[in-house]
C-alpha cells in the first residue's frame, strides 16, 4: 500500500511539473557549440521562488536568477565539450516541494549545404500568406485571434502557406534564383494583421497557419537539394502585444515604457548619428514604439539580449538556414547589434546576415555598415545592408532627364560614395519590396525603362533582392495601402482564372519581362566578375552611362542608354578596360559583336557584354 501511495505521489509530482512550467527558452540546446554557455528563460507560475539544481555530468549551473516577476527564473549553465547528448534533468525545490523538468541537449548535425551569402545571390523575397495555397487545411485554425480568410481583404489573410512556397520552388529556381526570403513565418497570433508577420508572439514556433516546424525543415531541405539558400527575416526591434512575454513581463525594462503612456517612434533614424541631436529626439526615437500593437524591446536589459541572440542561433541550428535580414535594424540599440552580429559570426563565421536599414544619405546607411570608413567610433559588425540609397538614386534618376546631377548621373554620384562602407559586395539591391511600390508602376509601366532598372542592379555590386511577381511585371503603389503591392500571386490558389506560374500563360509584355529576368539572373549566378569582381565606372555622358565588372578571370561591360539615341561605344574612352579584347558576347540577346568600335546600344537599353 505504501508502495502504490509513494508512487501515486511521483506521479503527482510529475504532473505538477508538466503544469509548472509554461516554457523554457530555448526549449533545446546542443553539445559541441563555440559558446558553451547558454541562458534558460524558465517561465512558470512562482518559479523563481524555487531553487534550481542540475546534477548532469558536464553539465554546470551557473547562476539562477529570479527577477521582479517571479514566475521568472534565469538559469546560465555551461556545456562541456565532451559532454554526451541526453535529458537533463532540471531539479527544482521549495521546501518540501520538489519537481523535474527535463531538457533535451542534443548533438550537432552535420550540415550538408554551407551557409552564407555572395554577390552572386539572387535573393527572391514573398509573403507566405500571399504566394502560393497549397494546404487549404491551414488557412483558419481554431484558437488564433485571427480566424477569417478574406482574399479581397488587402489587410486580412489569405491563406498562403509552407506548402504553397514548397510546391512553387522549381518555379522559383528556373527563374535564376539561388535564394528565397519569406517575410516572418513565426506564429503571429494577433487579432488582426496577422498576415505580414512583424507582430511575433511566439518566438520559437512557425505560424501553424503556414504549417508546421516539420515542414519548415522540409522547406529548407527541398531548397538545398535545389541548391538554394534559406533566408530567415528576424526582427529585434518589438514584438506582438500578444505576445506571452509581453502578458507577463518579465520585468519593467524588459520593453520600453512611458510615463504618458504609448510613444510613437519618430521613426528618424538621422538621429543616431546626428551629432546636434537632442535627448528628446534620440529617446522618442530609440524608445518610441513602432506602432501600438508592437511594443518597443529594451535590448539594454541583459536577460532579453541573451534571449534574442539565442533564439536566432537555435534557428541556425536547428534548421540549417543560411541568413539573416534583420528588420528595422537602426531602430535597436546600438551596442545590442553589435553584440549581436559578433554572437552569430563567432558561431557561424560568413553566416549571410544583412540589415534593413531604411535611411536618407549614404553617410547614414553607411553609419550601419559593418567595418565603415566613418570616423564615428561606431562598429555595427553588420556585413550588409539593403541599399535604399542606390533604390532612391535608381528610381528618381530613371523618372528625369539627364542632367549634372540627374538622370542616370544620380547612379554615378551615389555608388562613386561607396568608400564609407566595409565589404560593400554584400549590399543588398532591390528594385521593390513589400514596402514600397512596384518598381514596374513606379516607372509608369514603361517596359523599357524597368528593364534598364534590371540590368543595373544584376550587374552592380552587391546582392540582388527581387520581389514576388516583378517577373511578370505585377504592379501597384504601396500608398494609401500596404496591401496593394502584397497582392496574391496568380494561381497560386485553386480556382484562380489564371496560373502565371506557368510561363506558358503569361501574355506577351509577361513573358518578354519574365524572359529577360531569367536570362540574365540564371547567368550572372555562374560569372565571377559578378561574385568577386572590381567595379569601374565612367562619368555619364548625353545619358549614357558605361561600367565595368571585371576580374582576372572575367571582365563585364555595361552600357545603359537612359537616352532616346543610339549609341556607338567610342573605344579610346573606354581603352583602359577593353584594350587586349576584340569581341563582346551580350547576355541578353546571344549576339557576338566583332570589333569593340562597332558596338552600338539602341536608346532605352542596356547592353550586357562579356568581353573575349
Amino acid at each position: 500500500m505504501k508502495k502504490i501511495l509513494l508512487l501515486l505521489l511521483v506521479v503527482s509530482t510529475t504532473l505538477v511539473s508538466a503544469q509548472q512550467i509554461e516554457n523554457i527558452s530555448p526549449p533545446n540546446w546542443w553539445i559541441g557549440m563555440r559558446d558553451s554557455s547558454v541562458q534558460l528563460m524558465i517561465h512558470g507560475k512562482n518559479i523563481g521562488n524555487y531553487q534550481l539544481e542540475i546534477n548532469y555530468p558536464g553539465v554546470h549551473l551557473v547562476s539562477a536568477t529570479a527577477v521582479e516577476n517571479k514566475n521568472y527564473l534565469f538559469a546560465e549553465i555551461v556545456i562541456d565539450d565532451n559532454t554526451k547528448p541526453g535529458i537533463v534533468n532540471l531539479q527544482f525545490s521549495m521546501g518540501k516541494t520538489k519537481f523535474v523538468q527535463p531538457y533535451t541537449l542534443n548533438a550537432r548535425e552535420k550540415r550538408t549545404f554551407e551557409y552564407g551569402l555572395n554577390a552572386g545571390d539572387f535573393i527572391y523575397l514573398l509573403m507566405p500568406d500571399r504566394f502560393s495555397n497549397g494546404d487549404i487545411t491551414n488557412d483558419v485554425v481554431p484558437g488564433l485571434k485571427e480566424d477569417t480568410l478574406d482574399r479581397k481583404n488587402p489587410k486580412g489573410r489569405h491563406g498562403g502557406d509552407l506548402q504553397g512556397i514548397i510546391n512553387h520552388l522549381d518555379d522559383i529556381k528556373e527563374l535564376g534564383v539561388t535564394a528565397t526570403w519569406c517575410t516572418p513565418l513565426i506564429t503571429n497570433d494577433q487579432p488582426k494583421w496577422s498576415y505580414h508577420g512583424y507582430a511575433a508572439t511566439d518566438h520559437y514556433n512557425i505560424d501553424p497557419r503556414y504549417g508546421t516546424s516539420a515542414l519548415f525543415k522540409t522547406y529548407v531541405d527541398e531548397s538545398h537539394k535545389r541548391n538554394m539558400k534559406v533566408v530567415v527575416d528576424v526582427v529585434h526591434n518589438h514584438v506582438g502585444s500578444e505576445h506571452w512575454f509581453i502578458k507577463d513581463l518579465p520585468m519593467a525594462d524588459w520593453i520600453h515604457q512611458w510615463d504618458t503612456g504609448f510613444v510613437r517612434s519618430n521613426y528618424r533614424t538621422s538621429v543616431k548619428i546626428d551629432p546636434y541631436a537632442s535627448e528628446y529626439d534620440i529617446k522618442k526615437m530609440n524608445e518610441g514604439w513602432f506602432d501600438v500593437h508592437m511594443p518597443d524591446l529594451n535590448q539594454d536589459n541583459p536577460f532579453l539580449t541573451n534571449y534574442l541572440i539565442q533564439n536566432n542561433i537555435w534557428w541556425i541550428e536547428n534548421y540549417h538556414i543560411d541568413g539573416f535580414r534583420l528588420d528595422t535594424y537602426p531602430y535597436s540599440d546600438l551596442k545590442f547589434l553589435t553584440k549581436w552580429s559578433e554572437a552569430i559570426n563567432y558561431e557561424y563565421p560568413n553566416f549571410g546576415i544583412f540589415g534593413e536599414v531604411w535611411v536618407n544619405g549614404v553617410g547614414v546607411q553607411g553609419y550601419f555598415h559593418g567595418d565603415n570608413h566613418l570616423i564615428t567610433g561606431y562598429n555595427s559588425k553588420l556585413p550588409g545592408v539593403t541599399d535604399f540609397n542606390l533604390y532612391d538614386a535608381l528610381n528618381t534618376g530613371l523618372n528625369e532627364g539627364f542632367g549634372w546631377y540627374n538622370g542616370v548621373t544620380r547612379i554615378y554620384h551615389n555608388l562613386s560614395q561607396d568608400y564609407m562602407y566595409g565589404d560593400v559586395m554584400r549590399n543588398v539591391l532591390f528594385l521593390s519590396n513589400h514596402d514600397v511600390s512596384r518598381f514596374y508602376s513606379v516607372v509608369g509601366e514603361d517596359v523599357a525603362k524597368f528593364k534598364l532598372g534590371i540590368a543595373f542592379i544584376m550587374t552592380t555590386r552587391g546582392m540582388v533582392q527581387w520581389y514576388y511577381g516583378d517577373e511578370i511585371g505585377m504592379k501597384n503603389f504601396s500608398f494609401p495601402e500596404d496591401g496593394l503591392v502584397r497582392e496574391d500571386f496568380p494561381g497560386g490558389w485553386a480556382g484562380d482564372t489564371i496560373n502565371k506560374f506557368d510561363v506558358n500563360n503569361l501574355n506577351a509584355k509577361e513573358k518578354d519581362i519574365y524572359n529577360y529576368v531569367s536570362t540574365i539572373a540564371n547567368w550572372r549566378k555562374n560569372s565571377d566578375a559578378i561574385k568577386n569582381g572590381k567595379l569601374m565606372q565612367f562619368i555619364p555622358e548625353e545619358g549614357v552611362y558605361v561600367y565595368f565588372r571585371y576580374t582576372e578571370k572575367e571582365t563585364i561591360m555595361v552600357v545603359m542608354n537612359t537616352s532616346s539615341k543610339t549609341y556607338t561605344l567610342d573605344a579610346a574612352r573606354f581603352a583602359e578596360r577593353i584594350s587586349g579584347f576584340s569581341s563582346a558576347y551580350e547576355v541578353i540577346t546571344g549576339s557576338t559583336t566583332t570589333g569593340l568600335k562597332n558596338i552600338s546600344v539602341n536608346g532605352m537599353q542596356a547592353g550586357i557584354y562579356i568581353l573575349k
